[in-house]
């Protein structure tokens, strides 16, 4: 394997890991009374300021062209896009049924990718997306009542869209060559000002309630924001956005993982089998090439047999 693309997979796999952290963050913020609007200020916010300083200290340029303000513009809302309609979605269904709707997103983005830029992907490709869908639904659904609310999943599909539209465009624009800190910081700046307005023109910002929530935005906006993104970004320039999401898979493991060695909770069958099938996904991302030839070279030696 060429090291761009081991470098790839594993930016996918930090990217996977940090960013399945969200929920730990964000429901206990919830359960405290704060509302989605409120905490997605304060997350971007504060990762905006925290990148921000972090570009500073390392003395990194801030300046962008103005004909790409636009793009990064939509990029963030994209991204905001995203973020928002997956928190309205826990709020109005299970959080098991929201976040397997979400993780439909690979297949949004080679449906993307397909359209748009007619860049095909191969029967290995779809084999894993089915992999990765059916791992997260078993581990997202157990115990979950399978009777969906209409509104709720129109709401969480639209957040896999955004999600798989962001991927594409980190992959396929013409700022996939700008600096990763860089970009992440204007995407995330772009969208704290997004929901600055609405939370203004709504007039529905809340305060923090105590210390121990601000703890919990700072912990939101480095690790699952900050972290995840750029990681994100450098994942999709190496391996492209097709896989980087097919690696996302990984974000609800990382879940099961936290809860059954922080939390204690108990780690069922239906839980291993999957891991299971999230494993297979990621492994037949990491061997796709090797498969597709070894399935060439098989077919080639049976042709004749038959000819």
């Amino acid at each position: 394997m060429k090291p761009s693309k081991l470098k790839g997979f594993l930016y996918g796999l930090a990217t996977s890991v940090t960013f399945g952290l969200i929920p730990l963050f964000t429901l206990p913020l919830m359960q405290k009374g704060l509302a989605s609007d409120s905490i997605l200020f304060y997350r971007f916010t504060t990762a905006t300021l925290a990148l921000g300083l972090v570009m500073a200290v390392k003395r990194e340029s801030f300046r962008i062209h103005w004909r790409d303000v636009p793009l990064l513009a939509l990029m963030a809302l994209f991204y905001t896009a995203s973020s928002m309609f997956l928190l309205y979605g826990y709020e109005v269904m299970g959080a098991g049924v929201a976040t397997t709707l979400h993780f439909t997103y690979p297949i949004f983005t080679t449906l993307l990718m397909l359209v748009f830029f007619r860049e095909r992907s191969s029967w290995v490709t779809w084999l894993a997306i089915l992999l990765a869908v059916g791992g997260v639904a078993r581990l997202s659904l157990q115990g979950t009542s399978l009777k969906l609310d209409p509104w709720g999943v129109f709401i969480v599909i639209l957040s896999a869209i955004g999600y798989a539209s962001y991927i594409v465009a980190v992959n396929k624009s013409r700022l996939k060559d700008l600096h990763s800190r860089k970009l992440a910081f204007y995407v995330f700046l772009f969208t704290a000002l997004t929901i600055s307005v609405k939370n203004g023109v709504q007039g529905s910002l809340q305060p923090l309630p105590d210390l121990g929530s601000a703890g919990l935005v700072l912990l939101l906006a480095v690790m699952p924001t900050v972290i995840s993104n750029i990681t994100l970004l450098l994942a999709v320039r190496h391996i492209g956005g097709t896989l980087t999401s097919i690696l996302g898979a990984l974000e609800p493991v990382t879940a099961v993982v936290i809860g059954a060695c922080v939390f204690g909770e108990a780690f069922t069958t239906t839980e291993a089998v999957g891991i299971v099938l999230i494993l297979a996904a990621v492994l037949l991302v990491i061997l796709t090439n090797r498969i597709k030839e070894g399935v060439d070279v098989l077919l080639k030696r049976v042709r004749p047999r038959h000819a």
